[in-house]
């Protein structure tokens, strides 16, 4: 109790001034990049967009405000647990700080609402879906409010990686609340995703910090075995060591922390599916833990604050080049050297193109979807260096960082013309129907019933492939993929369809080098 009412003190004592509210409340020494700019930006009164990496301090930039300005700051929030973790860790500084959701008892709202009415609250956060309703707009009219910070603002493009509908209604601030100073924060988005955020909450000003995480090493491996590929990577790291597994699916959450807990780990499952209580547990252990392993779908990880996570491994290939970003800046938030592992294959790319093709987007949405992915593919099956790749896909330009499995360890790189046009040459011979596997079938020459049955054992490209492995010939099709020299189509079964990048090399004979993968030991 004398902790807190000391806490209290020290946020009334320096209200008001940027700076002493940061060491006072906070406990830092100084501000870090631009926070200090964008804080006093907001305290005259203004709005403005900020694209920060995870980790750097960006919701500082709405909460030192929120303490210097008169009134309260509104934070739109996407979900109940980041809420509820921001406003623990809050009071626990003896900021006042609460939270309105769907979760929260109608006499705790009401108590808050007068708060707000009397001025005797600093923070408060509120779901994009309770903020658009009628009575709380209409409090809000009449409430002294100081700020609106809307959090993960990404969620509001429909371009973003984690598009929720109800964001787009935030577009209602800037003409209900045009002297309220607006603040949308985000750790991802791309040019269109900028874009989008600030013409629907009408923001002309852009704060972006650089993307740069150079004590993450990126490290990505051709899955075939992927439990036998993360126990590989696993025993190479110190056991006390916390670290997150990001799975595709529920089921597989849950068998892979068996996996591990058989091998010896301290891993435990975490996904929607869950029950409530059991999620809170896991979570609070890994927070307060050392050496446990979290092994979860996309549902973990927003707002935890842990940082000395020193790993970050996916077994599935992530949504996008932003989620995947954003997933692995869960690691190594105190600065220390962190690991960004992932495994992927064929199959994952196959998935999430069916994902996006069977989904109910708009054509044009779909269209950007599959651009991102072939983005992510170009990630996973590039030869150079893949900090460079992924700085240049947020508009950042980068220099080899040698701190990455292609700069320790480059790749060797062969002349793929050859090849890359037996590829294409078969596919199209077989009239672009078939997956993989059987195009590769063809390029070996099997003895296959299939094969015989449609008279592909009659093809001039039946039979020219002998000179690579089955393995070799699958990298072959991954990289000609992120090329976009090929695409699947999930609408004929995944069959293999020449693009028209694809055939343009064909025609006009251009050379191509690709990159020569390690085989399996």
């Amino acid at each position: 109790m004398e902790k807190a009412a000391q806490s209290k003190k020290r946020v009334e004592e320096t209200r008001g001034d940027p700076r002493g509210v940061l060491q006072s409340v906070f406990g830092y020494d100084a501000f870090r990049g631009e926070q200090e700019e964008i804080i006093q930006h907001v305290i005259n009164g203004n709005s403005c967009c900020v694209l920060m990496p995870t980790g750097s301090g960006k919701s500082l930039c709405y909460q030192v405000p929120a303490l210097c300005m008169n009134g309260v700051g509104v934070v739109i929030s996407p979900l109940i647990a980041l809420m509820e973790d921001q406003v623990a860790a809050l009071r626990e500084l003896g900021v006042h700080a609460a939270a309105i959701h769907s979760g929260v008892e109608s006499g705790k709202i009401a108590e808050t609402f007068r708060s707000m009415r009397s001025g005797d609250i600093d923070l408060v956060y509120v779901s994009p879906e309770r903020l658009v309703m009628d009575d709380f707009l209409d409090f809000l009219d009449s409430a002294p409010i100081a700020l609106f910070a809307i959090d993960e603002a990404h969620c509001i493009s429909q371009w973003g990686h984690d598009f929720r509908p109800e964001y787009q209604q935030l577009s209602l601030l800037p003409t209900r609340y045009p002297r309220v100073a607006r603040i949308a924060v985000t750790a991802t988005a791309d040019e269109p995703t900028r874009g989008e955020i600030m013409e629907r909450l009408g923001l002309s000003t852009l704060y972006k910090a650089g993307f740069d995480r150079p004590n993450i090493h990126y490290d990505v491996v051709v899955k075939n075995n992927p439990n036998k590929q993360l126990l590989a990577f696993l025993k190479g790291r110190d056991q006390d060591e916390s670290g997150i597994v990001y799975c595709l699916s529920r089921r597989k959450t849950e068998e892979t922390a068996q996996f591990l807990c058989n091998q010896g780990y301290k891993a435990l499952p975490y996904h929607a599916g869950l029950d409530g209580s059991v999620r809170a547990h896991n979570q609070e252990r890994f927070i307060k833990e050392e050496g446990v392993i979290m092994v979860a779908t996309i549902a973990f990880g927003m707002g935890i604050n842990k940082p000395n996570v020193r790993f970050v491994a996916h077994l599935d290939m992530p949504k996008t080049i932003e989620a995947y970003y954003q997933e692995t800046g869960r690691a190594g938030r105190d600065g220390l050297p962190s690991v960004a592992w992932m495994a992927y294959g064929m199959q994952d790319v196959v998935l999430r193109r069916q994902m996006i093709e069977n989904g109910d987007a708009p054509a044009e949405q779909k269209r950007l979807e599959l651009q991102k992915l072939n983005a992510l593919l170009s990630y996973c099956e590039t030869a150079i260096c893949r900090r460079r790749v992924l700085l240049r896909y947020f508009g950042d330009i980068g220099t080899d960082c040698g701190n990455c499995d292609t700069c320790l360890r480059p790749p060797k790189t062969f002349d793929g013309t050859v090849a890359a046009q037996k590829v294409l040459s078969c596919i199209y011979r077989t009239n672009q129907q078939f997956g993989t596997g059987y195009i590769i079938d063809v390029l070996l020459g099997e003895d296959d019933e299939r094969i015989r049955k449609f008279g592909h054992d009659g093809l001039s490209t039946f039979g020219i492939g002998k000179e690579y492995s089955r393995q070799e010939w699958q990298s072959i099709i991954r990289q000609l993929l992120s090329h976009d020299f090929l695409y699947a189509d999930m609408n004929a079964h995944g069959g293999l369809k020449i693009t028209a990048q694809g055939a343009k090399f064909l025609k006009e004979k251009d050379d191509i080098r690709l990159r020569l993968d390690e085989k399996d030991s």
